[in-house]
């Protein structure tokens, strides 16, 4: 696979986590699913992605460290253009982290904390980053279709 055919299914969550922020509007991007322990807002998953992506493709792919506040991706909070703006920004950086890879080579700055074998490779740690946003996309789609099926039959 090419890195541009890469991008283009990130491009393709990217986009789906754009679609569902603004389906759900300054009034729900900050609301989580009341009663279900792990249930994250919009916002808080775009902020966790694009930290994910930060952290992946650009500090440990390339070994530039982005200062990263995994904790606080989680109590993140904003509005839908925020939200929006961020998204733009991961996008831009994923894109640039990702041209610059070389998908053989190992990772420049890899992680101490994880089973080095799984990331072996430049390209390994983008497949990570894609497997990240596929999954949180899944989970903002469920959390986006109950909050806007609440506000249908509330």
């Amino acid at each position: 696979m090419s890195i541009d055919e890469y991008l283009t299914f990130c491009d393709r969550a990217l986009d789906g986590y754009a679609a569902c922020v603004r389906e759900l509007g300054d009034v729900h991007v900050n609301s989580s699913l009341t009663g279900i322990e792990g249930s994250n807002s919009a916002f808080v998953l775009v902020a966790h992605v694009v930290g994910v992506m930060g952290r992946w493709g650009r500090t440990v792919n390339r070994g530039i460290v982005v200062p990263r506040d995994r904790d606080a991706e989680f109590t993140a909070t904003g509005t839908v253009d925020e939200a929006l703006a961020l998204l733009d920004l991961g996008r831009a950086r994923l894109h640039e982290d990702a041209h610059a890879a070389e998908p053989a080579a190992a990772p420049r700055n890899p992680p101490a904390d994880r089973d080095r074998t799984a990331y072996a490779t430049q390209g390994a740690v983008l497949a990570h980053v894609y497997e990240e946003l596929a999954q949180h996309l899944g989970q903002l789609e469920v959390t986006r279709d109950v909050l806007l099926g609440a506000d249908a039959t509330g």
